[in-house]
């Protein structure tokens, strides 16, 4: 069990980066507001318990970062129903080793008074893996729900990603605004080029719609106003070259025509928005006759 979106996240700042290691999942249904897990909970007795010295000790003896990757580093993509899971790592050094490494998502615009969407790892703790005496490489994993931890379509685009970790002799480091991921709201893209065959010289109609996933009816609907490129590509070449924009009407439909000139596939291509992946349609073949 995890923590789902709004439980009591805006408590967790960074002046709680202690207790903000997460408290194991399998305690973490619903803290009341104001309540924060510790890193006790987290860690156990071993460093844990040496952790509120480890917080005012100087900032050199902290545990260094030296890579997070969120999902391989790709956009997080979520439709209306399937839920994702998702792994993220965090490789981390310390003279003494690394114990523990943390990660979570959050969204809003300041940690401390403005949350509104929060993901947390599945793990009570991060399986770490030490490629010397100092560093490691720990993993975590998500298990994204959109029904669940994305309740509104305000939530899609820049998330904050927090990443703590703490070393084997209960040395801490904390950044609630380490870096950034996006979280986006799946899209999709049809095309329909007509009529099929066709005369060369006469007109092909390309139409076309493009949307994607609402978070809030979980259903997909039309994403207005976006510009669309339409491509083509001879039956004889694996390369697409654009052939005019768009942009997309009031219920995200595509319509133009064109002029048929060879046999060839006809697409769609959107280059996608902060909020939205990019995605191109399947191409449509056309036999010009």
């Amino acid at each position: 069990m995890r923590i789902r979106t709004l439980v009591a996240a805006a408590t967790m700042s960074g002046a709680l980066a202690l207790t903000a290691f997460a408290v194991p999942a399998a305690q973490a249904a619903a803290p009341a507001p104001g309540a924060a897990p510790d890193a006790a909970s987290r860690f156990g007795d071993a460093p844990a318990k040496k952790a509120p010295r480890a917080a005012v000790r100087a900032a050199a003896a902290e545990p260094v970062i030296t890579d997070v990757a969120v999902h391989g580093d790709a956009d997080i993509v979520l439709g209306t129903t399937d839920k994702k899971t998702i792994k993220v790592a965090v490789t981390a050094s310390h003279p003494s080793g690394i114990y523990d490494a943390y990660l979570d998502l959050w969204h809003g615009t300041d940690i401390d008074n403005d949350v509104d969407g929060l993901l947390l790892p599945n793990e009570d703790q991060a399986t770490c893996t030490a490629s010397s005496a100092t560093t490691s490489k720990c993993v975590l994993s998500f298990t994204i729900d959109p029904r669940a931890d994305l309740y509104m379509n305000a939530l899609a685009g820049t998330w904050h990603v927090r990443v703590g970790a703490i070393s084997n002799d209960g040395d801490l480091f904390w950044d609630d605004y380490y870096t950034t991921h996006h979280v986006q709201r799946l899209s999709k893209q049809t095309v329909n080029a007509s009529p099929e065959p066709v005369k060369k010289g006469a007109t092909i109609t390309v139409t076309g719609k493009l949307s994607r996933a609402n978070w809030e009816d979980h259903a997909y609907h039309g994403y207005t106003g976006q510009k669309v490129q339409l491509q083509f590509r001879k039956a004889d070449s694996s390369t697409y070259s654009t052939v005019k924009t768009l942009t997309t009407n009031s219920t995200g439909e595509l319509k133009t025509t064109v002029t048929a000139a060879t046999d060839g596939y006809w697409r769609y291509s959107f280059a996608g928005t902060s909020t939205t992946p990019a995605v191109k349609a399947a191409g449509d073949f056309v036999d010009v006759q």
